[in-house]
């Protein structure tokens, strides 16, 4: 097999990736080792930034979003009963848009099915080989049938745990890591959201996290030890957690009901540096995660795309490789901006084991700060809705 570029990856990145290149004219080849159905089983973020929407909406898929998605105009920060409500149009002239990532994944799928690219699912032990040359090549096992494929160039968006990164050799790149010491309990249920915005709640039992995926899909979250298991957290015990976190005008007025999907996702911040190594670019999560708390994980994956998409097509069509000489700093230049405002994020709503009292009264202080400075408001609204690519 031959194309143009090889996507190793088929989540979001991979297919954003795929879909602009093809539109161009770029060809390309998606190797994911899930099946479809597991790809679109993920449950993920769903708060996408302006450049995220004009970037779907470029790429054809912006439609359904459209239709369908909620458009945010401000978010609530809390400490205990004080809220803090951050109006991203006031202050920003624009606004985030709530939809899901399972929906995004699943409108990319249609749309590459309507233009024919090629996806393959279930692709097992792929390796890139001669990356750092002229003439990489990708090979992997497809249903027992081992295969190379050539191409111009490899884009790895197959995560964390992925090939791509890991081709790097460990003497060309660094790695900047800070693992927090506590997780997500993520629960999704079919009732109506708490509140009509977001709200990031500090409490003195710790963080949560009141989100929606529509007017009658939730998603909360609140804050575990990573020791915690799943089984230990009945329906019931988080229900009452969540409501002792929220304000209590909202925990007490809360529609409740059975989880249909539950999780304890770790967080971290990670940073991988640089993002090519001679024709392999990573891109998204195979490159760099960041705690949930800031909503940056996908927008993140995306604005690496916006960086890359252009170059390739440069490259391939043109011969013209000043955008993809470019690529890591560009796209690195953004994603530390990212990874700060999540730190600080994460930082300002959640409380750290064996830490003191002047932790606590830092994280009131800085939510009273936020309640009385329009400046402030503004800095944590800019970096919410995103900064420009």
């Amino acid at each position: 097999m031959k194309t143009d570029v090889a996507i190793i990856g088929g989540g979001p990145s991979g297919l954003l990736l795929s879909q602009l290149l093809n539109k161009a004219g770029v060809a390309t080849v998606v190797l994911e080792r899930a099946t479809r159905d597991r790809v679109l089983s993920r449950i993920r973020a769903g708060v996408l930034e302006a450049g995220t929407v004009q970037m779907l909406r470029e790429a054809g898929v912006g439609d359904r979003l459209d239709r369908e998605g909620h458009p945010h105009e401000g978010c609530f920060l809390t400490d205990d009963d004080l809220m803090v409500r951050i109006n991203f149009k006031e202050l920003t002239g624009t606004s985030v848009m709530v939809y899901g990532q399972t929906e995004v994944t699943t409108d990319l799928y249609a749309a590459q099915d309507a233009m024919g690219a090629t996806i393959l699912h279930g692709v097992e032990d792929v390796v890139i080989q001669d990356a750092d040359s002229t003439a990489p090549y990708v090979e992997y096992t497809l249903d027992g049938v081992r295969t190379r494929l050539d191409c111009a160039y490899v884009a790895g968006c197959d995560g964390f745990h992925g090939v791509s990164r890991k081709t790097i050799p460990e003497d060309k790149r660094r790695e900047f890591e800070r693992v927090y010491p506590f997780g997500w309990l993520g629960v999704l249920s079919r009732t109506k959201p708490a509140h009509e915005e977001l709200i990031y709640a500090n409490s003195s039992n710790g963080f949560a996290l009141a989100s929606m995926r529509s007017d009658t899909l939730s998603r909360y979250y609140v804050q575990v030890p990573l020791t915690d298991k799943l089984e230990e957290w009945s329906d019931e015990r988080f229900w009452t957690m969540l409501k002792t976190c929220l304000p209590s005008d909202v925990g007490g007025n809360m529609e409740t009901g059975p989880s249909i999907e539950k999780s304890i996702a770790p967080l971290r911040s990670f940073v991988s540096e640089p993002l090519r190594w001679g024709r392999l670019f990573l891109v998204g999560d195979s490159a760099h995660i960041v705690p949930p708390t800031g909503a940056k994980g996908l927008n993140l994956a995306v604005s690496d795309v916006h960086y890359l998409y252009q170059a390739l097509i440069d490259a391939v069509k043109k011969g013209d490789t000043a955008g993809i000489d470019t690529y890591s700093d560009r796209a690195l230049m953004r994603i530390w901006k990212a990874m700060r405002f999540s730190w600080q994020m994460t930082t300002m709503l959640h409380r750290f084991d064996g830490e003191d009292s002047f932790a606590s009264q830092m994280r009131k202080s800085t939510l009273r700060h936020l309640s009385q400075s329009e400046t402030a408001r503004r800095d944590l609204a800019e970096n919410y809705i995103g900064l420009p690519f």
